[in-house]
């Protein structure tokens, strides 16, 4: 039995720059990992959010990951199997953690995503991304934290005021 140990180690990358690309509200990277055609089902305990397609995808992760926002996305424990030389899925464990500034509210939790994956003009790109939380706790505060260092603060979107 051979691996397609390549097509692997692609895949992992493809899905730690899109955490990274998340998490440091970088747009135009973040649009080059999903297909065209790709769809989103992500359901905590207090939301389900869907969307189809590469530009409402991108749109809404724009405006959730804004500049009164601190986002942490980490996954690990990638289960990824290549069923073809042009189809991959993925397993992995997301721990992540969210404040945002607007609502006064952190999420702590933690899903597992299952992913399926295209090839195509030989790269590797997210076609389906779903999770399910395992837990989320959201927790109200009055007072923001002590931030002294906010990625987001200066390279997120700026929200217009009550959006």
């Amino acid at each position: 039995m051979s691996l397609p140990l390549e097509d692997i180690e692609l895949i992992r990358q493809l899905k730690y720059r899109y955490c990274r690309c998340i998490d440091m509200a970088n747009i135009v990277e973040l649009r080059e990992l999903f297909a065209e055609d790709a769809s989103v089902r992500y359901q905590g305990g207090s939301y389900l959010f869907e969307a189809q397609g590469r530009d409402e995808i991108i749109g809404a992760l724009e405006y959730a990951f804004h500049a009164e926002a601190i986002a942490l996305h980490h996954v690990n424990h990638p289960e990824i199997t290549v069923t073809s030389p042009t189809e991959a899925t993925g397993i992995w464990y997301l721990k992540d953690w969210f404040c945002d500034l607007r609502r006064k509210i952190v999420t702590d939790g933690s899903a597992l995503y299952r992913d399926t994956y295209v090839k195509r003009d030989g790269r590797w790109l997210i076609q389906r991304a779903t999770y399910e939380r395992i837990f989320e706790i959201v927790t109200p505060f009055e007072q923001a934290p002590n931030i002294t260092a906010h990625w987001l603060a200066k390279h997120g979107k700026r929200l217009p005021e009550g959006a």
